[in-house]
């Protein structure tokens, strides 16, 4: 028998051999997708069970000070974990996921197709304010560009692949294949052309039906609809989405500073426990901070927002309307502060959930204020279109957000207001914070590949790729016979001037030199320090390829040097790149 299975699989990989790159992409996006799927449904159920073990018997009519210690405990076990284990930061899965495929050609670990997997279960099953999705995102993307890299196919594949990774993790965590397809196409960034649709949706159903076979046919979010859409509540739906719109910029850039002054901490356990207890006090006084708070949500959108109260020291509170509001609201900021702080002390963690979690309370909020001021606003509904517009406007992803949020409640009833919001909350957000908080880091760096396909190829080429080291360089006191001599052996018109310990001090051009070349009279009196020019510009060995193009742009150069710490590296010409860029864009570009 076994002999059998051998000749078999040689069978199939001899086939699988044969075909056609297309057509071994549409081949694995599905095992993809089945494979980020299952990992997305491994996780979900891994930090269900992980909270619930710790959690279960707590009374919801009282505080419970466990809260106050679970936060610590994990995130100090994630710190230890990532450190001695995996030796490497796998915080922020999405920015990794961006960052591969924009500077590292889609090169993601093999190790990531689990150990954010682990990191993330730990953090969020003790209770860290963060969301599962990036973690599963950086998961399936590994699965994607692992599979990739096992076949030796071309990097323009391996991103899609890459993407089939990604829509499959959020198809499968959510049961929303639209979302997931969606979510590859707006974060992602990658071309929407039917190369990149078809395995897109093969990967996202796949995910989608694993998960219903595996989960059932339940939505994530229980939700009916009792109170339909009206038109008569448009003005309000436009007022939400420029609250969430205006939220999202503090959100973001909150989360970003909090997180950054924590990592200034250089000592990592004192992070850990200035970090930890910090988060263990906020969940402490508000436990519906604890872990991604998809309950919180279930709670808002069955008309149990008051719920939220709940194991805090604030419980006899949650039926007065006045003091409710108020909370929700200080709720909504702490929230900001527990997100950074989870991961900035060292946890595992995305802001999925936060950003889904922040928009049912900003819609319950709104409701809240306009229920009590007279106007009988549906809150639910209200908290729906919050969440679409909280994500649309911090993940800089309106198409997805509307999906997703219909998609995992089945509320199809309110596309409209789902729309309103979230278009409107995109609107407000953009000119005031121009990238998503995925893309905010590598965009500070010059590292963000785009939808300009132009841009996005341009961030693909390396600077040593394209330097030319041919050229015959002088010296400063070489003499103009000397040059001639130099010139009458050399291929290029260009000559960089060099001193004895290879600093680079300018150039010499063939044209400088034309007129005077053949006066002999001066081959031995003139020297090159005497008509050689400074470059115009000098690029550095560690400059990327965006900054070399705008000095050839700046100086109207043809041809600039290259140095590694002042001494003379090569030269790099503009007809180099546009060359280097041509062959690349042959391979960028879908067949």
């Amino acid at each position: 028998m076994e002999w059998i299975k051998r000749i078999f699989y040689r069978a199939i990989k001899l086939r699988f051999s044969q075909l056609s790159e297309r057509e071994k992409l549409i081949a694995l996006s599905f095992v993809v997708g089945l494979l980020s799927g299952f990992a997305a449904i491994l996780l979900k159920n891994l930090i269900h069970l992980f909270s619930k073990f710790l959690t279960e018997d707590f009374d919801a009519l009282q505080e419970n000070y466990h809260y106050f210690l679970y936060p610590l405990i994990g995130i100090l076990i994630t710190y230890l974990y990532t450190k001695f284990v995996v030796k490497e930061d796998i915080s922020h899965g999405v920015t990794k996921v961006l960052e591969s495929i924009s500077r590292k050609k889609g090169y993601l670990r093999a190790h990531n197709m689990f150990t954010s997997i682990i990191s993330s279960t730990i953090t969020i099953g003790f209770g860290g304010s963060v969301g599962a999705e990036a973690p599963v995102v950086l998961t399936g993307s590994s699965i994607g560009s692992t599979i990739a890299r096992k076949f030796n196919l071309s990097y323009r594949t391996m991103t899609v692949l890459i993407g089939c990774g990604a829509a499959g993790a959020i198809s499968g965590i959510f049961k929303a294949p639209l979302a997931g397809m969606l979510f590859a196409i707006e974060v992602l960034m990658l071309d929407m052309t039917m190369a990149s649709l078809l395995p897109l949706m093969i990967s996202a159903a796949t995910a989608a039906s694993l998960a219903y076979f595996l989960m059932g046919s339940g939505y994530e979010l229980n939700f009916q609809i009792d109170s339909a859409f009206k038109v008569t509540n448009i003005h309000w739906y436009i007022l939400l989405g420029v609250f969430c719109g205006l939220f999202s910029v503090l959100f973001s850039r909150g989360n970003l500073l909090i997180e950054g002054s924590l990592k200034k901490i250089k000592s990592p356990f004192l992070r850990i426990g200035i970090g930890g207890l910090a988060l263990g006090g906020m969940i402490f006084l508000f436990p519906s901070l604890w872990g991604e708070g998809y309950f919180t949500i279930n709670q808002i959108v069955n008309d149990l927002g008051h719920h939220i109260l709940n194991n805090s020291l604030f419980f006899e509170f949650r039926d007065d309307k006045l003091v409710l509001i108020g909370l929700v609201a200080v709720i909504m900021l702490v929230k900001i502060v527990a997100t950074a702080t989870t991961n900035g002390a060292g946890g595992s963690g995305g802001i999925f959930a936060p950003t889904l979690f922040l928009g049912s309370l900003a819609g319950f909020l709104v409701s809240l204020i306009l229920n009590y001021n007279g106007q009988m606003v549906p809150a639910k509904n209200f908290a729906l279109a919050g969440m679409a517009g909280m994500m649309a406007a911090v993940m800089h992803s309106p198409m997805t957000a509307i999906f997703l949020i219909a998609e995992i409640t089945g509320g199809f009833g309110l596309l409209v207001p789902l729309m309103i919001t979230s278009a409107t909350a995109f609107l407000v957000a953009m000119p005031i914070e121009p990238h998503s908080i995925y893309h905010k880091r590598l965009a500070l760096k010059g590292d963000l590949i785009t939808h300009n396909k132009d841009k996005a190829v341009l961030t693909l080429l390396k600077l040593h790729n394209v330097i030319e080291k041919d050229l015959l360089s002088v010296k400063p006191e070489t003499t103009l016979g000397e040059l001639v001599g130099i010139i009458a052996r050399s291929k290029r018109n260009v000559f960089p001037v060099v001193d004895e310990s290879n600093y680079f001090k300018g150039v010499v051009l063939l044209d400088d030199v034309r007129e005077i070349m053949f006066k002999k009279e001066l081959y031995t009196t003139k020297k090159v320090s005497e008509f050689m020019s400074l470059s115009p510009e000098i690029i550095t060995i560690d400059e990327k390829m965006e900054i070399v193009m705008k000095k050839f742009n700046d100086s109207g150069a043809w041809n600039l040097p290259v140095v590694h710490n002042g001494k003379y590296v090569g030269f790099i010409s503009k007809s180099r790149i546009f060359n280097a860029y041509r062959d690349l864009l042959v391979n960028f570009s879908d067949e």
